[in-house]
């Protein structure tokens, strides 16, 4: 069982502006997270020690909390941030969907130009864990790519609709 899951997605777009789909709020809120899920940012402060806090809300179902705290930021390169499902003020919650998820994630996304194309390489691995949240991330490996690879779908019909 692998302590991290790596996620990689070529797509047919310019790094520049792929890295600023994942950069720019603007941008985000038009293809992060599950489809159909509305998608609000409260703070997006893109720099090293900046946080991006936004909520996520299913059709039907309660509100969600995610807060990021950026660690390094290399433009249009590599981003790396840790990850955690907050409360509205920003404080560190368990995850809604599982009280055994690790509590934060480190995620690091790196950008690749690949003539003319962009490659993104993104990895997600628990921090600071329990034996039992380790074990929890380690089963839930195919809902983190699921996930993931939806989220990436919508960013593909995001790109090719700002490309034009």
């Amino acid at each position: 069982m692998s302590t991290q899951v790596k996620i990689t997605r070529t797509f047919n777009a310019p790094r520049e502006l792929v890295f600023k789909a994942f950069t720019e709020s603007e941008h985000l809120q038009n293809w992060w997270g599950p489809k159909g899920w509305t998608f609000n940012v409260f703070k997006s402060d893109f720099a090293v020690g900046g946080v991006f806090h936004y909520s996520q809300k299913p059709p039907e179902g309660d509100e969600m909390w995610v807060k990021f705290v950026y660690r390094e930021i290399i433009v249009p390169e590599h981003i790396v941030y840790t990850s955690f499902f907050s409360d509205e003020e920003g404080n560190i919650i368990r995850a809604p969907f599982n009280t055994k998820w690790p509590l934060e994630t480190l995620n690091s996304i790196t950008f690749n130009d690949e003539k003319g194309k962009t490659t993104v390489a993104a990895t997600v691995t628990p921090i600071s864990v329990t034996e039992e949240e380790l074990k929890t991330f380690g089963e839930s490996q195919d809902m983190v790519r699921e996930g993931f690879s939806s989220t990436f779908h919508q960013l593909e019909d995001y790109l090719l609709k700002v490309s034009k």
